[in-house]
């Protein structure tokens, strides 16, 4: 998670080879957008989220740690988790990334769940 001035802005979640710990590449590059993203698409099997979503999150998770509550679980365990997650989630998507709707939210859980789902393999770490 990026901090800046002890003040949380984002978390970097990644799926990650369970023995090495080292980030799982994809592949094809993917072109999901987060609060970062890589131009020209991103290999490794990671995503930048603003933490501007995190009560989006811990509602949507049933969890006060939110999307932290994936973290350890591997991709083909937490698929069912966030698809529910992804559904429990209005679609007010905002052209403003930053703006905390449900439908941004949702819009970064749906693309953990295509992560997932290319990487059923990996666990999921981040901060």
């Amino acid at each position: 998670m990026e901090e800046n001035s002890g003040e949380t802005v984002s978390y970097d979640i990644e799926l990650v080879d369970p023995i090495t710990r080292e980030v799982l590449l994809l592949d094809e590059p993917h072109h999901m957008r987060g609060g970062t993203f890589c131009v020209g698409g991103e290999q490794r099997a990671h995503l930048n989220v603003t933490y501007n979503y995190y009560i989006h999150f811990q509602t949507a998770f049933k969890d006060p740690r939110g999307i932290r509550s994936i973290y350890e679980m591997t991709g083909a365990e937490s698929i069912s988790v966030i698809r529910d997650a992804v559904t429990s989630l209005n679609t007010d998507v905002d052209d403003d990334y930053w703006k905390p709707t449900e439908g941004n939210a949702r819009r970064a859980l749906t693309q953990l769940l295509a992560l997932a789902q290319m990487r059923p393999d990996g666990v999921w770490m981040g901060d």
